[in-house]
């Protein structure tokens, strides 16, 4: 049993400390991995002498709202690592000015990419909906058992270094119809549910979709099938839904459908049809915004939606 969970709100402070030693502690499995020799602890300081052309202690201290002992002690470790460089200030002697060296401003080149990995899980482990933050730490700490925090920055940074040339986006083949129907089970299960119009479907693309002109796409990673996305043509003449996108598990978070997502909207500005639809559910937050960010705008879903789980329609006008 948690018991720090089961004090509920009593028991805020530490809960909130055992969740940042914990993302510390993971940070710097991360920085391990990549053979970076770096601190966590020390990042808010560096960070701001990175981002000043010359900072001193006091200016340090004030922008964090630290103490002045605790901005020494991690200069001083800053300096030992030989991170940051002192120099007297032009006006008054007695001054010190921090700034980086070499060696910081290599680092800097290094652990940036690092640093975009983590900021991007950290969204993407804290994108919750809660009515407390006892209740959205109880969310979060489950993310944190379900997989590392450390394991999902990995992911990350392998992503979007070693294999993110390598990824392609490919037409529907016969070949490919088992990789659509489960990619898409699995993120129906994850997210929601299977309804009846899903599994006919997806059990039939060439009955459904690409025998009635529409198109399926896949994006590919190396030689793995690891998203999809269909356009599938609607009542409306020249008029095509864009549905069944989907990602597998450890390959979200990634852009990938955002890539999918983007080869529909040239797609359909090529061949000049006239609108894209989608449907989904407004739960899925990042989805949506996301959708708004290329574009579409929320439009009145229709009382005979074929999907129940469907609360929101979106449109987008590309010819």
């Amino acid at each position: 049993m948690d018991a720090l969970k089961g004090f509920g709100e009593i028991g805020m402070g530490s809960r909130l400390k055992r969740v940042s030693e914990y993302m510390m502690r993971e940070t710097q499995l991360v920085y391990n991995q990549y053979n970076i020799d770096f601190d966590p602890y020390l990042f808010p300081t560096f960070k701001i002498i990175k981002n000043k052309n010359g900072v001193t202690n006091t200016e340090i201290t004030n922008s964090l709202h630290i103490s002045q002992p605790a901005t020494t002690q991690v200069v001083n470790k800053l300096l030992k690592k030989e991170l940051i460089i002192l120099r007297e200030d032009k006006i008054d002697k007695r001054k010190k000015v921090i700034f980086l060296s070499d060696k910081g401003k290599k680092l800097i080149k290094n652990v940036s990419p690092i640093w975009n990995s983590i900021e991007q899980i950290i969204k993407e482990y804290t994108s919750i909906t809660s009515n407390s933050l006892v209740e959205h730490l109880n969310i979060l700490e489950e993310k944190f058992n379900t997989k590392a925090f450390s394991k999902a920055i990995i992911e990350h940074i392998e992503m979007n270094t070693i294999k993110k040339h390598n990824l392609n986006i490919e037409n529907f083949k016969n070949e490919y119809a088992s990789h659509f129907y489960d990619l898409n089970i699995e993120w129906l299960k994850t997210f929601f549910y299977v309804e009846p119009y899903d599994e006919e479907v997806l059990s039939n693309p060439n009955k459904y979709i690409i025998d009635k002109g529409g198109h399926i796409f896949f994006a590919k990673l190396n030689n793995d099938i690891v998203g999809t996305v269909a356009l599938m043509p609607m009542e409306e003449e020249n008029v095509y839904e864009l549905t069944k996108m989907a990602v597998s598990p450890k390959h979200r978070g990634h852009k990938i459908g955002q890539k999918l997502m983007q080869k529909c909207i040239d797609f359909a500005e090529e061949n000049k049809f006239n609108k894209l639809v989608l449907y989904s559910n407004t739960k899925l937050e990042n989805a949506i915004y996301i959708y708004r960010k290329y574009g579409f705008i929320e439009t009145p879903v229709e009382k005979n939606s074929p999907y129940v789980r469907g609360n929101i329609k979106m449109e987008l006008k590309t010819n």
